[in-house]
């Protein structure tokens, strides 16, 4: 039983502390899905598909939809802290646990970068700011006092995760009640005050570069701008009732994120001058501009909502970005406890809080504005990643399903035989789409973190050490192999070699070879029960100390 000090209870044995309900989860993936993609992504969207970034966005939408249906299966079923990497780690060992849990921590590490990027970038374009401090280069990216400021922001976002996870979701539920309200009053402003049909059918037409555009938009900012449904799951260590509000969280902020961006590009496309389209897509609010939808409302009249729009520009990111400070730290927790990373990111202080593993995020998220200084320099290496994150649950849940059929479901993936599949499929085409160059960087990236898994397993005592189960994760070589090589030949970014859309069939076909072999390897039933039923009990331990205080 935990004792108080001075009103803060202890965490029972290194576990998490359990406050968070489902309004929290449910703000807390919320605020990851409406960062600084609203502010910057219908403006990316719009310049590399025309009006048919809408295609896009609605594309994105179904399938990132499937995976966060997955999700939310996984996450009400087997509901733990740094969910997504424990998932295929009860299904196909610690070897492809780790490859998953590496990937999603590099992703999440790397998100609240991006985001102090696009707060320091949209403000740059105040003039008050500009003219008094240097945040940006010409070429947008960060210049010496611009670096300070960024370290500044990340360390707020440190000091409010080091209180505690309660107080971390009640300062994002705040944001997010905030960054959700405003951009739904830009939608209504900017369509009451300046919409043009026209739009729809100018500079080239509705689609005026094809197909090739409507999925080249999806990894250049709208993927990322509706990502982060998981974030509920990742903090289901933390969670009152995991097993009834996980689900119930994630499909709420991805239908309400959804709505919200659909909005936002119909209200961007129709704002725009049609002057400006005379000459295609390229700048439809001028060249260099960090601002456009403060722009578009300064153009229409409403100088008011641009100043809204500045002020929300520091808000919005800065939630996600907070946000995804305690979910990097949470899920190197979760590989700390597992003994695949260091043991000391498994340790919680007295308040229950994960320390090392937020002091880590904090170092590696300054390091990452030294190689990637601008927010459109990291967004398809992040969107690569979190797409090889997402793509290990579908295959989790079909081999879970056939090994662990009894397992309580709170909620149940509607006809899983075909929609998980599709699910794998979607994540797939996700990282083809987001270039070769990503996906090599990203294999590459892998490599060193197996290197730091094996200088770890090899320094733990061979008692701790556990079977690597090898065997069960050997599909995850051959399927990121054989992503890169059709990358290579494909056309994002590749050699081109392959015909136009039937380098599409060629994913898919890939994707459902894999996915079914990935199923034929899998932990026999009685090991995948044992892994899970040791996740439960150590999941109990935490709920019984919790009601305990």
């Amino acid at each position: 039983m935990a004792t108080s000090v001075s009103g803060t209870a202890h965490a029972p044995g290194g576990h998490l502390r359990r406050d968070v309900g489902f309004w929290g989860l449910m703000f807390v993936s919320l605020g990851s899905i409406i960062g600084s993609g609203w502010l910057l992504g219908a403006l990316t969207a719009a310049t590399l598909a025309g009006p048919a970034s809408l295609v896009s966005w609605v594309l994105a939408a179904v399938m990132l939809a499937l995976l966060a249906l997955v999700h939310a299966e996984l996450g009400a079923s087997y509901p733990a802290a740094g969910g997504t990497a424990r998932f295929p780690r009860f299904v196909f060992g610690p070897l492809a646990g780790f490859t998953a849990g590496w990937m999603a921590w590099l992703q999440a590490v790397s998100i609240a970068p991006i985001e102090v990027e696009a707060t320091l970038s949209y403000i740059d374009h105040i003039s008050w700011v500009s003219s008094r401090v240097s945040i940006l280069r010409v070429d947008g990216t960060l210049t010496p006092s611009g670096l300070v400021l960024a370290t500044l922001f990340m360390a707020v976002f440190t000091v409010i995760n080091l209180v505690g996870v309660k107080l971390m979701a009640e300062t994002n539920g705040v944001a997010v009640v905030w960054k959700t309200a405003i951009p739904l009053l830009t939608v209504v402003v900017l369509i009451s005050l300046s919409f043009h049909p026209s739009n729809f059918s100018a500079g080239g037409g509705f689609s005026p570069y094809g197909a090739h555009g409507i999925f080249a938009a999806l990894p250049a900012g709208v993927v990322f701008a509706l990502q982060g449904f998981e974030q509920a799951i990742q903090m289901a260590g933390e969670a009152r009732h995991p097993q009834r509000d996980v689900s119930r969280a994630v499909l709420a902020s991805m239908a309400v994120g959804t709505i919200v961006y659909l909005l936002l590009e119909v209200a961007f496309i129709g704002a725009i001058s049609p002057g400006n389209l005379a000459h295609g897509w390229a700048n439809p609010v001028g060249k260099g501009d960090f601002g456009p939808y403060a722009t578009l409302a300064v153009t229409a009249g409403a100088g008011w909502l641009a100043a809204l729009l500045y002020i929300d520009a520091v808000i919005s990111p800065a939630g996600t970005g907070l946000v995804y400070v305690a979910t990097s730290s949470r899920i190197s927790y979760a590989m700390g406890r597992e003994k695949e990373l260091p043991p000391v990111l498994g340790r919680v202080n007295l308040r229950g809080v994960p320390l090392t593993s937020i002091l880590l995020a904090f170092v590696v998220g300054l390091i990452a504005f030294l190689p990637f200084p601008s927010w459109q320099s990291l967004v398809g290496l992040v969107t690569s990643a979190t797409a090889i994150m997402y793509a290990f649950a579908p295959v989790s849940l079909y081999a879970l399903r056939q090994r662990d059929p009894d397992r309580p479901r709170p909620y149940r993936l509607p006809a899983y035989r075909v929609l998980s599949p599709a699910a794998f499929v979607s994540a797939n085409l996700i990282i083809y789409w987001s270039s070769y160059e990503a996906t090599w960087k990203l294999c590459v990236a892998l490599l060193v973190g197996l290197v730091i898994f094996v200088v770890n397993r090899w320094r733990l005592p061979a008692a701790d050490r556990g079977p690597l189960d090898s065997r069960s994760a050997v599909w995850v070589w051959p399927w990121l192999a054989g992503l890169v090589v059709i990358g290579y030949f494909g056309r994002y970014g590749g050699s081109k070699a392959i015909p136009n859309w039937w380098d599409l069939v060629i994913v898919v076909v890939f994707a459902v070879v894999m996915y079914e072999v990935a199923e034929k390897v899998a932990l026999n039933g009685a090991q995948v029960r044992d892994l899970v039923d040791a996740e439960a009990e150590d999941l109990a331990t935490g709920s019984v100390d919790a009601a305990a205080r």
